[in-house]
């Protein structure tokens, strides 16, 4: 049985693309934790903070989960709204990150129970990232490699792509995961594993363009 190391080797040989168009997150100190305690103390700046520091890769990670705008710009909004009226309650047992994709995530479930038609998307759902920075023809090939992963991604079913999602947006191991989700280790695990291994298949098309992405996405940096 393969363990969790070369299961989140394998997730990081897959395309970053998410990182192309969206600037990263604030990364300075207070602690999120910190941050979130002065908000309930009263302190909005500390809120806004959180949000800036968080809100791309919450929204990459609805939007990929669902590729109805509509319904995406409604589920993070009601998150923001709960992350906000928890904030007397909030304590520190998990990270703040962990917290936050776990309210997204049952926002997200109780958004598909409330609406039994979820559109699946089509490629031409799908844009391309902006990206200004690369010369032409590597950003229309970042672009195509980044509507070939969304469309493999839409492959899959929804729990794998949402284990896929939770590592790769919100940078969760296989542990917090199954804490997100509501399943066990191995569960989160086998899901994770899957996602991995059917994303892999869907861009090996490509052979040596395929393994070669992560970098010419800009695989290095960090969401």
């Amino acid at each position: 049985m393969r363990n969790d190391d070369a299961t989140l080797a394998d997730a990081a040989s897959l395309p970053r693309l998410a990182t192309v168009a969206y600037a990263r997150p604030m990364t300075s100190a207070p602690d999120d934790s910190i941050l979130m305690r002065q908000y309930r103390d009263g302190d909005p700046a500390a809120f806004e903070m959180l949000y800036r520091r968080h809100k791309d890769s919450l929204y990459r990670y609805l939007s990929r989960l669902s590729y109805d705008r509509d319904a995406v710009d409604d589920v993070f909004q009601e998150v923001w709204g709960k992350i906000i009226n928890a904030r007397s309650t909030y304590k520190p047992t998990a990270k703040f990150r962990t917290f936050l994709f776990r309210v997204a995530h049952n926002c997200f479930i109780d958004h598909l129970r409330r609406n039994e038609r979820h559109r699946q998307p089509s490629l031409q759902d799908i844009e391309p990232p902006a990206s200004p920075g690369p010369e032409p023809d590597e950003q229309a090939e970042r672009a195509l490699l980044r509507r070939r992963l969304d469309a493999a991604l839409a492959d899959l079913p929804e729990a794998q792509r949402d284990a896929w999602l939770l590592h790769e947006e919100a940078g969760l191991n296989v542990d917090l995961i199954a804490q997100v989700t509501g399943v066990n280790r191995e569960t989160a695990k086998s899901r994770l594993r899957y996602a991995i291994d059917k994303l892999r298949a869907a861009l090996a098309g490509n052979g040596a363009e395929a393994a070669d992405a992560p970098r010419r996405a800009g695989a290095g940096e960090k969401p």
